[in-house]
């Protein structure tokens, strides 16, 4: 198989350690040969991989260095501005990538020596494929996905959206008007959505090869600490995540209020960003700053020993894609307060955690503020929906699992038979590895 992953970083988070966690996940299941971006190339050494051998790195700098530096311009404020940072990768930088792996793959895949090309990375379903339609017509079968992205804010959010520069996100949708992107969708054998949203994007006419699969993943080697909620109060909540307008941390705050300002309730904040500053005035303004921690920015590795001290990871971003942070608190023992929408609202439900309906901005801190109590006049619940998140992490989201669910799409790629496996949404997900 020949993956095709952009950003693989096992040493980054985000999306470089997505890309990264399959890639190295299916490499115990399949022959594999990585193909990424140069900035990647001593990470993926250190992590023991052979160049040439195991993974090829693209020198494509000549032009992703310039539109890093011309994102950087324009976004005008740190950790803002994501749209207009993918639409530049997805329209000037990946296609210059891809470009330059068909130079050098091409006689390769002329000459059959791969069964598949799995594009892994970029997530986003506004990249478009020129491999796709030339594997094709190789009869290599083309693999895209996970895609993800997208998601629309929701009503009464303007103002956040306006404070994370995403202007862009307003004609977001023009991108399905592209012939590049009709012809990459009618090239592709299967098409992996990891959201409502994204499959709602994909056309009637492609659904029969389109399979649910969440991007996120856990490495259990990374999430060896195990909570233990408490039974009764103080309860400990810890948030984790850039603190910026759409994740709410400022929602979540001011949702928290009365029940740290009563004792019964305290407060860890991992992570750094623009409204860092922001958040500390509203801590002190409010006489609480006894009952709130700030982790400032952490390393992945060191997130969980803050996270396991935790009873619920309160999160209430209103625009998340993927929602890796709540899979981390789940396999955690932590048990996960969530927006209903997007992401995370897609990964909890009744039997592992709580979820407060999306709404306006004081909906949702409202919401927020109700839940938060309920939970901690009645607490009794937390250690069985810690159980069943760790429970249902194991059976659906470790990278093992979901690479055994990708070797499945292969196969059935290689040969169709009956429905596409995977083609119910995540809640109805079976196993990894049982779906063909």
């Amino acid at each position: 198989m020949l993956a095709l992953a952009e950003a693989a970083n096992p040493e980054w988070v985000s999306v470089p350690l997505i890309g990264w966690s399959l890639v190295a996940a299916l490499r115990e299941q399949a022959d594999v040969h990585l193909v990424t971006q140069v900035r990647n190339r001593e990470a993926i050494l250190r992590a023991g991989l052979r160049e040439g051998r195991d993974f090829t790195a693209i020198d494509s700098e000549a032009v992703a260095r310039p539109v890093h530096r011309a994102g950087a311009f324009l976004r005008l404020g740190r950790g803002k501005g994501w749209t207009l940072v993918t639409a530049l990768s997805a329209r000037i930088s990946y296609p210059y990538f891809e470009r330059l792996v068909w130079r050098q793959f091409r006689d390769r895949l002329t000459a059959g020596d791969f069964d598949v090309v799995h594009r892994i990375t970029p997530l986003t379903p506004t990249a478009n494929s020129s491999l796709a339609p030339r594997c094709a017509a190789l009869g290599v079968p083309f693999i895209l996905g996970p895609l993800n992205g997208g998601v629309p804010w929701p009503p009464g959010f303007d103002r956040e959206r306006r404070r994370e520069r995403e202007w862009l996100s307003y004609v977001r949708g023009a991108y399905k008007l592209s012939l590049a992107r009709r012809r990459m969708l009618n090239a592709s054998q299967v098409l992996i959505a990891a959201s409502d949203h994204t499959a709602g994007e994909i056309p009637a006419c492609h659904r029969a090869k389109l399979a649910r699969i969440p991007e996120n993943g856990i490495d259990p080697s990374r999430f060896t600490a195990r909570g233990r909620p408490r039974s009764a109060p103080p309860l400990r909540g810890c948030f984790i995540g850039r603190l910026v307008p759409y994740k709410g941390p400022d929602m979540l705050i001011e949702a928290a209020l009365p029940h740290l300002k009563s004792g019964r309730l305290a407060l860890d904040i991992v992570g750094s960003g623009p409204m860092e500053a922001h958040l500390h005035r509203m801590v002190e303004e409010a006489g609480v700053g006894a009952a709130v921690t700030f982790h400032g920015w952490l390393a992945h590795t060191a997130v969980q020993n803050v996270l396991a001290r935790a009873d619920l990871l309160p999160f209430p971003s209103i625009r998340e894609f993927g929602g890796g942070v709540v899979l981390e608190a789940m396999a955690t023992g932590v048990v996960p307060v969530v927006c209903d929408y997007a992401g995370p609202g897609e990964l909890v439900d009744a039997d592992t955690g709580y979820k407060v309906p999306i709404g306006t901005r004081g909906a949702v801190v409202a919401g927020f503020r109700d839940r938060l109590g309920e939970i901690l006049d009645n607490p009794s619940d937390l250690p069985r929906l810690s159980d069943n998140g760790v429970r249902r992490v194991a059976e659906r989201f470790t990278w093992e699992r979901k690479a055994a669910q990708m070797i499945d799409l292969y196969r059935w790629a290689l040969a169709p038979s009956g429905p596409i496996p995977y083609a119910e949404a995540p809640t109805s997900l079976p196993a990894s590895g049982q779906g063909a």
